[in-house]
């Protein structure tokens, strides 16, 4: 093996996908850095900071990037769009690791990957002193950032999913996700990503993927289905979100005491 350039820090959960083994997260939407803290230190593999769905931007990723260094989890930040700019800001503050949604394509794919590489492998700006340096302390950061850095592309429609091996081939990819919810609303089945054509597209989609040599992930409706969608194929998984546990914990508590009406 050879020697990590510099002191560039190890992306452990890039290196585990590459070879493909198993990954456990969860999915972030609360926006809220006491909550990636907590999080961060529950020992899962991965922490989603979604910021397709949820209410972050690039002043709410900075604190909770801040809060989770340090813990088991890396943050895979969710950007909103397959944008240069919006990819380049996240990068720079430091979220080595992206979730990209949306990607149809190989070259959207391609686009995602050479947002995050410098030139002359892709088109990132250059900035010198950012927190993604150590805000220059990290030596050779430029030249070896893309070793570290984690590009996750989203899958999740019929035409994403007959272009999947072209999509996987593409380098500097390091994992497929298949997105459950979008992927049922495209096929026909809003709201019922438990179909039977869904969770036949989705089968045979972690098959594709692996068949390629990348990692396939997707997110679990319910922690009882992580075990079944390992032996499908899958090998990173996200078993929930930290705002489906607050709200059907919470409720499950209040109803204990609500008076029969």
């Amino acid at each position: 093996m050879p020697e990590w350039p510099g002191n560039l820090p190890r992306n452990a959960f890039k290196q585990a996908l590459v070879r493909c083994e198993r990954q456990v997260g969860l999915w972030s939407g609360l926006a809220n850095p006491i909550a990636a803290e907590i999080l961060a230190g529950a020992g899962f593999d991965w922490i989603v900071i979604d910021g397709e769905h949820a209410p972050n931007d690039v002043s709410t990723l900075l604190p909770q990037l801040q809060a989770m260094r340090g813990g088991t989890a890396e943050p895979v930040f969710r950007v909103p769009w397959n944008d240069l700019v919006l990819i380049k800001r996240a990068l720079d503050l430091g979220a080595r690791s992206l979730l990209v949604p949306f990607v149809q394509n190989a070259e959207e794919a391609r686009r995602a990957v050479a947002a995050a590489r410098y030139p002359p492998l892709g088109i990132r700006g250059v900035a010198v002193v950012v927190r993604a340096t150590d805000y220059g302390r990290t030596q050779n950061y430029h030249r070896n950032a893309h070793l570290d850095t984690c590009i996750l592309v989203q899958v999740e429609t019929r035409a994403a999913l007959r272009e999947i091996e072209a999509i996987a081939a593409v380098d500097g990819v390091d994992g497929v996700f298949i997105g459950p919810s979008d992927l049922a609303a495209d096929l026909g089945h809003l709201g019922n990503s438990k179909h039977p054509d869904v969770q036949a597209a989705i089968q045979e989609a972690a098959q594709r993927i692996r068949a390629t040599g990348k990692s396939a992930g997707t997110l679990a409706s319910s922690a009882g289905d992580v075990e079944s969608l390992f032996e499908l194929g899958f090998n990173f998984t996200a078993v929930g979100s930290d705002v489906s546990i607050l709200a059907r914990n919470a409720e499950s508590l209040a109803a204990r005491f609500k008076k029969p009406q």
